[in-house]
């Protein structure tokens, strides 16, 4: 005999609503396709953390243009299994994405980046970030 249809959409929503908060408290959903980032405000720079494993530096495009940080990674399909079939293939051709709006202008000739183990990091240095109130001197 089949179970009551309103348990079961209650169950669903249950699990649902909790995918959603754990998602929350763990600093928010993570949307297909899309990077999972980490923006830190340091006192001369905003640095910007990206996970991007398994691409390699040349898959990876970033541009920075009217204060939106954008990048994007493209990987290609592997070549085929020489030594035998796949039983099951699910690392095929990814492209993942993300576009972050920055809070304040960024000095654009300044922007750095490095990968490495999978992790792209960016540091976009402030428009005179870093000057600390400066004496003046009265003549």
């Amino acid at each position: 005999m089949r179970g009551n249809p309103f348990d079961e959409l209650e169950e669903m929503l249950d699990r649902v609503s909790r995918q959603v908060g754990d998602g929350m408290t763990s600093g928010g959903l993570q949307v297909p396709g899309s990077v999972p980032v980490d923006v830190a405000d340091a006192a001369d720079a905003y640095i910007v953390t990206a996970d991007l494993p398994g691409y390699e530096t040349d898959d990876i495009s970033l541009t920075l243009s009217e204060g939106t940080l954008r990048f994007e990674a493209n990987r290609e399909h592997e070549a085929e299994y020489a030594e035998g079939e796949y039983l099951r293939r699910e690392r095929t051709r990814k492209t993942a994405n993300r576009r972050i709006r920055l809070p304040e202008p960024v000095e654009e000739d300044e922007v750095s980046a490095g990968y490495e183990n999978g992790v792209l990091t960016v540091q976009l240095p402030k428009v005179g970030g870093g000057e600390e109130s400066k004496q003046i001197d009265i003549e």
